[in-house]
C-alpha cells in the first residue's frame, strides 16, 4: 500500500472532517446563540470520529495482512482496505456530525479523549519498561545457571574465553569493570560539578539577563553534541594532549586511559548540573538573599552561607542525575577509555566499563545461548538497577527540596 496515498487520505478526510464539525456549530451558534462548547472543540470531535475508525482498520490491515506475490490482487487488496477505512471514516463523520446541538458538551469529550490518550502513553511508557526488565531478567537468570552469581558480583578477573561456546568455562568477575564504570563516573563529576557549578552560580547571582540570554544556550549545546563526537574529539586531541602533558612531569598517562574518557565525559554533562542548578538556585526564596544582605553580609558570604546550603537537596539531585547519566555512557568510553578489563588504581591507565562490555559481548556472530553472550543481560541489569537507584534518589531529594519551598 502506498504510504503516501494512505496519508494524503488520511489527511484530507482530518480536514474535511474538522471542517463540517466548525462550520456546522458556527452556524448553530449564530441560530441558537451561545454553544456549550467552542466550535473548534465540535470540529475536533468530529475528526476523532471520522479519523480513529480509518486508523483502526489501517492499523488491523498492518498487522494482520498477507503479503502476496501477485501484484494486481494486492493492488486490489489495498485499495479495498483504503476505501473501507475511507467510509468507515465518514460514517463516524456522519454520525458524530448529527450529534451537534446547542447544549452538545463536546469540549467536555475532546478533553475525555485526551485523557485518555495521555494515560494510554503513560500505559506504554510503564509497559516499555516491564518489558526491558523483564527481558534482562529472564536471560540473567539463564546466564547464573552457567555461573554462580558469587563469582559473578565478587569475582575479580574478566576473561569470557569465546572459544568455550556452549559452557560456563571462563572468568566472570563484574568488580573490573564496576570499578572502571566508577572510575571513570568519578572523574566525570570531580570535572563537571565545580564548573557546572559555579557556572550555576554567575549565571544566577552575577550575570546580567542579556549576558545569561547568551551563555546559557552556549553551555546548554555541549548537551545535544552526539557522544560519538565527544568519542573521537576524545581519542584525537584530549587523549594525546593528556600523555603528552604527562611525559612533561615524568607521569605514565595513556592515551587511552580512564583519564581521557572521565574529562570528556565531564565536559559533556556540565550542562545537566549547570542547568538543573541555575533551576534550583532560582527557586530559593529571595527574601533569604536579602535578609543575608540586609545584615551586612557580602555577595559572597550570602552566596555560600545561605544561598547554596538552602538549595544544597536540588543541587544533590542534579548531582546524582549527572552520575547516572555517566554510568550509562557508551561511546566515549569505548573510544577513549581503552577496553582493558583490569582492576588498576591508576586513572591514566586503560580500564574498562560495564556498557563497553556489553557492547563487546553482543558485537559480531554470538552464540546467544551461551554464556559468552548471556553475560551481557546481566551486566545490563545490573547497569540498570545501579541507575534506577541513583534516579530514585535524585527524584526523592529533589521531591523533598519541592515540598520544602513550594
Amino acid at each position: 500500500m502506498n504510504s503516501m496515498l494512505v496519508t494524503l487520505v488520511l489527511l484530507l478526510l482530518l480536514g474535511f472532517a474538522y471542517q463540517t464539525g466548525w462550520s456546522r456549530s458556527s452556524r448553530l451558534a449564530q441560530v441558537e446563540g451561545r454553544l456549550h462548547s467552542k466550535p473548534i472543540y465540535h470540529g475536533a470531535l468530529v475528526a476523532i470520529w471520522a479519523i480513529v475508525p480509518a486508523l483502526l482498520i489501517l492499523g488491523l490491515w498492518a498487522l494482520f495482512g498477507t503479503a502476496t506475490a501477485n501484484t494486481r490482487f494486492r493492488t486490489l487488496t489495498s485499495a479495498v482496505v483504503l476505501a473501507s477505512a475511507f467510509g468507515t471514516g465518514a460514517i463516524g463523520l456522519y454520525l458524530a456530525r448529527n450529534r451537534i446541538s446547542a447544549r452538545f458538551r463536546a469540549r467536555n469529550e475532546v478533553e475525555r479523549i485526551i485523557r485518555y490518550l495521555l494515560i494510554g502513553c503513560s500505559v506504554v511508557a510503564i509497559l516499555t519498561t516491564l518489558g526491558i526488565v523483564l527481558s534482562l531478567l529472564g536471560e540473567a537468570l539463564r546466564f547464573f545457571t552457567f555461573v554462580s552469581p558469587v563469582d559473578f558480583f565478587f569475582g575479580t578477573v574478566w576473561n569470557p574465553r569465546f572459544s568455550s561456546v556452549g559452557t560456563g568455562s571462563g572468568d566472570f568477575g563484574l568488580l573490573p569493570l564496576l570499578w572502571g564504570t566508577v572510575m571513570i563516573a568519578t572523574i566525570a563529576i570531580l570535572v563537571a560539578l565545580p564548573i557546572g557549578l559555579m557556572t550555576a552560580v554567575y549565571l544566577t547571582q552575577y550575570a546580567k539577563p542579556k549576558t545569561r540570554n547568551i551563555i546559557k544556550p552556549m553551555i546548554e549545546v555541549l548537551a545535544g553534541i552526539p557522544t560519538i563526537v565527544y568519542g573521537f574529539f576524545a581519542l584525537v586531541t584530549v587523549g594525546p594532549a593528556l600523555a603528552g602533558l604527562g611525559a612533561m612531569f615524568g607521569l605514565d598517562i595513556r592515551a587511552t586511559s580512564a583519564l581521557t574518557a572521565g574529562i570528556v565525559m565531564g565536559v559533556m554533562i556540565i550542562p545537566f548540573i549547570s542547568s538543573l542548578s541555575d533551576d534550583v538556585i532560582r527557586q530559593v526564596p529571595r527574601a533569604l538573599r536579602d535578609g543575608s544582605l540586609g545584615l551586612g553580609a557580602t555577595e559572597s558570604e550570602t552566596i555560600r552561607r545561605v544561598i547554596l546550603p538552602a538549595a544544597l537537596p536540588g543541587i544533590v539531585g542534579a548531582v546524582l542525575l549527572a552520575v547516572s547519566r555517566a554510568i550509562g555512557e557508551t561511546m566515549i568510553v569505548v573510544l577513549a577509555a581503552g577496553n582493558s578489563p583490569y582492576l588498576r588504581l591508576n586513572p591514566g591507565e586503560p580500564v574498562s566499563t560495564v556498557t563497553v562490555t556489553i557492547v563487546n559481548q553482543l558485537t559480531g556472530d554470538t552464540d546467544f545461548s551461551s554464556p559468552q553472550s548471556l553475560v551481557a543481560f546481566a551486566l545490563g541489569l545490573t547497569l540498570f538497577a545501579m541507575t534506577l537507584v541513583l534516579n530514585i534518589a535524585a527524584l526523592f531529594i529533589v521531591r523533598r527540596y519541592r515540598e520544602q519551598y513550594e
